[in-house]
């Protein structure tokens, strides 16, 4: 077989994904990966829904309405991806029944945007953060790492680690829960 007949025995889309997806997906898929998780147990579940769901998103796109609400929509794909991977997970120790499962996502979706402020507030102590505990905090919660990386990364003992993210925590905690009663949204 020559290289000029691989080439076009390979599947082509002629389909361009539109640029606003690109920034939309970019903008909150942590959010829907964060969505799904709720509703999932296991972070490797989640992460493989979270795909599953993206590809759905990316072939649905042309039946979004542009200037709605990107995020609920996505979400909603994503929570039927969810509904659909139940089945896969019935075998499983943990899974929830569908009446907790429809709770948990009808709470989310009611508390979209009290997350959303809570998330910016957070945003905001952690510029307040020293930059020492800013990295520690950071390099922790980064996906994959452990507290023995952050205290790595930060030159601290593990015992030394561990207070200082409960110390930083409840500074976060604390700046937080301030920054919302602010604006009366506690």
């Amino acid at each position: 077989m020559k290289a000029s007949d691989k080439q076009s025995s390979i599947p082509s889309s002629s389909k361009e994904v539109p640029a606003e997806l690109v920034q939309l997906m970019m903008k909150y898929q942590r959010r829907i990966f964060a969505y799904i998780h709720t509703l999932v147990p296991y972070r490797s579940d989640a992460e493989d829904i979270l795909q599953e769901s993206c590809l759905t998103i990316c072939e649905k796109f042309d039946e979004f309405t542009p200037g709605t609400n990107f995020y609920s929509w996505a979400c909603q794909v994503a929570y039927w991806k969810v509904k659909a991977a139940r089945k896969k997970f019935a075998t499983s120790k943990v899974i929830f029944n569908q009446e907790v499962l429809d709770v948990v996502a009808e709470t989310r979706v009611k508390m979209e945007h009290e997350l959303d402020y809570r998330h910016d507030a957070l945003s905001h102590c952690l510029e307040k953060l020293n930059p020492r505990d800013r990295r520690m905090i950071l390099t922790r919660y980064e996906p994959g790492n452990s507290v023995s990386q952050a205290a790595q990364a930060c030159g601290r003992t593990i015992q030394g680690a561990y207070k200082a993210l409960t110390r930083i925590r409840k500074v976060l905690h604390d700046c937080v829960t301030f920054q919302v009663s602010l604006e009366g949204n506690a």
